[in-house]
């Protein structure tokens, strides 16, 4: 579907942030801002996909080029 276009050290902040935001809201229950926290959904897909939809649209690639 989409090219990967999402560096390895990108994924890992994309996935350790995502994980961070989800576990804000486990971890806050009453908290009025809890829902908030779901964006982290966005970068936790992303960074296991490898894939960002919003850099194939601006053309950004955070991935090393493979030489031949």
């Amino acid at each position: 579907m989409f090219s990967t276009n999402v560096g390895s050290i990108d994924r890992a902040l994309r996935i350790i942030v995502g994980l961070a935001l989800l576990a804000l809201f486990f971890f806050f229950p009453g908290a009025p801002w809890r829902y908030f926290t779901l964006i982290g959904i966005i970068p936790l897909l992303t960074g296991l996909m490898s894939t960002c939809p919003l850099y194939s649209v601006f053309g950004i690639n955070t991935c090393p080029l493979k030489k031949n």
